[in-house]
């Protein structure tokens, strides 16, 4: 074995990722809503017009995931989806009132659990934390690490 299991830092990333998704979609399963689709909502809320390619990069998704995950929202009549002015073949994509109403009630809930990871941390911890993390993206990023 190239490294001892105990040492890899990979498992530990994935399941604290894994465990704050799982509260995630408890809190928001009952406003009827997953955390890919409340992710959208809440790119959208911020940035409302904006191309379904940019959101699926913004959401961390493929942009077929995407195309999904806004189906499923202005099917269920919280987004409306109309050819840019100027660049027709560009759908900008735009929150409803509903789709506000929606994304409200699911914002105080994923907030509440982000709220209560960042108490767990004093004010330099999680600057440190998030130093760490980023550290840690720069390294998977770099492309020298697959050579």
């Amino acid at each position: 074995m190239g490294m001892p299991l105990d040492e890899r830092l990979g498992g530990d990333v994935k399941r604290v990722e894994h465990e704050l998704m799982g509260v995630k979609q408890a809190v928001l399963r009952p406003v009827g809503l997953t955390v890919a689709q409340y992710a959208a909502l809440l790119v959208l809320a911020g940035q409302p017009g904006i191309s379904a390619a940019e959101l699926a990069r913004r959401c961390r998704v493929t942009p077929q995931t995407m195309t999904t995950i806004l189906r499923n929202l202005e099917s269920a009549g919280l987004i409306e989806r109309a050819p840019h002015e100027l660049h027709r073949n560009v759908l900008e994509t735009r929150l409803t009132e509903a789709g506000r109403t929606t994304f409200e009630q699911a914002d105080k809930r994923a907030s509440a659990v982000e709220r209560r990871l960042s108490a767990e941390f004093t004010a330099a911890e999680r600057v440190t934390l998030r130093a760490l993390l980023a550290r840690c993206s720069a390294v998977l990023t770099d492309p020298g690490i697959t050579a």
